[in-house]
């Protein structure tokens, strides 16, 4: 069994244990943010066109794939995730607001509020089409971006309303979610983070102290394997500095001296 396999099924077991029950939680898992982000690799397009007399960018992709397992991690370990078809049904038959941005961030280039960002699920997944104003430098920055093929995934965020655990608890399945003021678009990385690289890295290292030894292993051999990370700097202690010898002090002189005992001497002789 190899190390990764192992830990999906210590995570497994973990999430099992705490469940307390044999029937699969419906909750989500556990230190889950409440509107996740999900990352898809998507083949993107953008065109000129013309609409309301007007030219606009055209942009084409899907923001996220259905019946497709990726890899998540929850407090226990990883799980493999899955948005089953449908899950988005709901949502997009209550018209949701939802605006089209590059990696979450930034101005929206375009909304379902002014029609100039249109949503839909089919078998492939949630698919969007956007229009954005070319005049705009951003939008000019993101077309030239997908012409030289430096931005080539697109991610969602939402909002789980439904899901469950299989029942060895090695996968999510999420069956309804709700866009409503969330957004779909562009992103930089095609991975499947659930929170900030920030966030993560800081639940992360609180983690560490009560980490289960196999996963602190494998966290370690990864660590271990990266070229950017090296060995880490030394302390050296210098070495303590000698105390210099201290100074020999001259005794204190008691009494009186020789030269002063002759003095009195001659002083009582004078005055007999």
């Amino acid at each position: 069994m190899s190390t990764m396999t192992a830990l999906r099924a210590q995570a497994a077991a973990a999430r099992s244990a705490a469940a307390g029950s044999a029937t699969p939680a419906t909750t989500l898992p556990r230190d889950r943010p409440e509107s996740p982000e999900v990352r898809f690799r998507s083949q993107l397009r953008a065109k000129k066109v013309m609409r309301d007399d007007q030219e606009w960018y055209e942009v084409n992709g899907y923001a996220s794939a259905f019946e497709q397992g990726y890899e998540m991690y929850d407090f226990y370990g990883p799980y493999t995730e899955i948005v089953s078809h449908g899950a988005a049904d709901a949502t997009l038959a209550a018209d949701p607001e939802v605006v089209f941005r590059f990696n979450h961030a930034g101005t929206p280039m375009a909304g379902t509020r002014n029609s100039r960002l249109q949503l839909w699920a089919d078998d492939a997944g949630l698919g969007q089409r956007a229009w954005l104003n070319p005049k705009r430098a951003d939008v000019q920055l993101l077309v030239q971006a997908l012409e030289d093929d430096d931005v080539r995934e697109q991610s969602f965020m939402f909002r789980i309303t439904s899901g469950q655990w299989s029942p060895d608890y090695t996968e999510y399945r999420i069956n309804a979610f709700d866009l409503d003021r969330g957004d779909v678009g562009p992103v930089t990385y095609g991975a499947n983070p659930h929170t900030s690289v920030s966030a993560r890295a800081g639940d992360f290292l609180a983690s560490i102290p009560t980490m289960p030894p196999l996963m602190a292993r494998e966290a370690l051999a990864r660590l271990a394997a990266r070229a950017d990370i090296g060995a880490p700097p030394t302390l050296t202690v210098p070495a303590p500095v000698p105390a210099a010898p201290p100074v020999p002090v001259a005794p204190t002189e008691r009494g009186r001296s020789i030269t002063m005992l002759r003095t009195q001497l001659l002083v009582d002789r004078d005055e007999d």
